[in-house]
């Protein structure tokens, strides 16, 4: 069960849907900072991207993915960095998600200190990438 909310956590963290996070008494709103400092974690351009959270029996799947499938420089941007953080999520190193949802982001102290125990895989689709976390 802790793997399981573990590995819900890091696919949240991956993306930009942020739960449970409050802001330190800003005007800029959480979805905001995510939206205007994503470009500092991430190399693909949001507006052309969907982002899709999946639980799992045995953890969850995060798929992002071109809003045009001819946006093919996108995929190829897309599936870069989910197989870049894929290979650092498998080390335990949760440092994009903690740039980018700020390091008080609920759960990123207990990734850090075992997320290493949870598998990450990766997988090129035509369009984006997936990764899975088990």
């Amino acid at each position: 069960m802790i793997r399981h909310v573990t590995a819900t956590v890091a696919l949240l963290a991956a993306g930009t849907c942020v739960v449970g996070w409050t802001s330190r008494a800003t005007a800029q709103t959480v979805q905001e900072h995510v939206h205007s400092s994503a470009h500092t974690v991430m190399p693909f351009d949001m507006t052309k991207t969907v982002h899709i959270f999946r639980m799992t029996e045995q953890g969850g799947v995060q798929r992002v993915v071109t809003k045009d499938a001819s946006a093919k420089e996108q995929a190829a941007l897309i599936q870069q960095h989910l197989e870049h953080e894929a290979e650092r999520f498998q080390q335990g190193d949760y440092s994009d998600p903690g740039m980018l949802h700020r390091k008080d982001m609920p759960g990123l102290k207990e990734l850090q200190t075992g997320g290493s125990k949870i598998k990450v895989s990766y997988l090129a689709l035509p369009d984006g990438a997936d990764a899975k976390a088990e």
